[in-house]
């Protein structure tokens, strides 16, 4: 998957690699047709929102008291990936980037105001520009776990070739680096190494007991984040009993595996057909007729 809270956060508007703040851009849009975006609630909610923050805040708090249940208790692990011997090994904690332990709201802000969708183009300008902002609550756990003595690795679909400005971009806000450990694992870093996660878990697992999965989609749990409805929620019936307890979620209503899996991830699909088949996975109530 790709893709704190600062008191005034603007959006990042790619104009060459410009960041234009709303404020500039408020006049047009008063004047203007404002751009019609299915990201605009969600965005306006994680940017926004007390609600979002304090979210947030709770699921790295439930962090904290889970991560000195796990350590005290050494048959404890959150990796399906684990294996043979692992009660001994060093305990490790692994989270996904973007929308987990990185703020990326003002890209996704950019596409709102601009009218435009996700590129990998504009993307990739947002990572190297370096301006994901921490996730609240994000930066003092992972801190928390390391001053317990804890590796903190990052399991990341952002590709291998935007490693260096992410660790920058992470280091900047303070989150652990690893010391001599890489600790970053990137899509495509390695040839084995697609959007699933699985594997790259599986890497962490042979030397270290991973005790806590934190992520923002299924797919940072689950490689059964890629099937249709139906699958997602078979796999999350026999999943349920980890989230709370050494799974824990990020609330992202902007993006992930759960909007486009009732278009069976097909991304050629234009937009109206994609919302056209969001709208009817919906059950709706529909008021009777006066």
């Amino acid at each position: 998957m790709i893709r704190s809270a600062g008191a005034a956060r603007s959006p990042w508007l790619l104009s060459g690699a410009v960041a234009v703040s709303l404020m500039a851009v408020a006049p047009a849009l008063a004047a203007d047709p404002v751009p019609q975006n299915d990201l605009l609630n969600a965005e306006l909610w994680m940017q926004r929102s007390v609600e979002y923050k304090a979210n947030a805040l709770a699921v790295y708090a439930l962090g904290k008291i889970q991560l000195d249940k796990a350590l005290a208790d050494k048959s404890w692990t959150a990796a399906p990936e684990q294996s043979g011997a692992y009660q001994d090994l060093p305990p490790a904690v692994v989270l996904d980037l973007d929308e987990t332990a990185m703020d990326n709201s003002a890209y996704q802000v950019g596409l709102v105001t601009t009218g435009t969708d996700f590129s990998p183009k504009t993307w990739d300008a947002w990572v190297k520009a370096e301006k994901a902002t921490a996730v609240p609550g994000a930066v003092e756990f992972t801190q928390y776990a390391e001053s317990k003595g804890v590796k903190v690795f990052y399991v990341s679909n952002r590709t291998g070739d935007q490693e260096e400005p992410t660790r920058r971009n992470a280091q900047a806000l303070g989150f652990p680096m690893g010391g001599n450990v890489d600790t970053f694992l990137m899509s495509k870093e390695k040839p084995d190494w697609g959007s699933a996660k699985s594997t790259r878990r599986a890497v962490i697992a042979k030397d270290y007991r991973i005790v806590l999965l934190f992520g923002d989609n299924y797919g940072d749990f689950s490689d059964a984040s890629s099937g249709g409805e139906a699958e997602r929620l078979k796999a999350f019936e026999a999943d349920k009993a980890h989230f709370g307890r050494d799974w824990l979620m990020l609330a992202n209503p902007g993006y992930g595996s759960f909007e486009s899996a009732p278009y069976q991830h097909n991304f050629k699909l234009s937009g109206d057909e994609k919302r056209a088949k969001k709208i009817g996975a919906l059950e709706p109530w529909v008021a009777p007729a006066p």
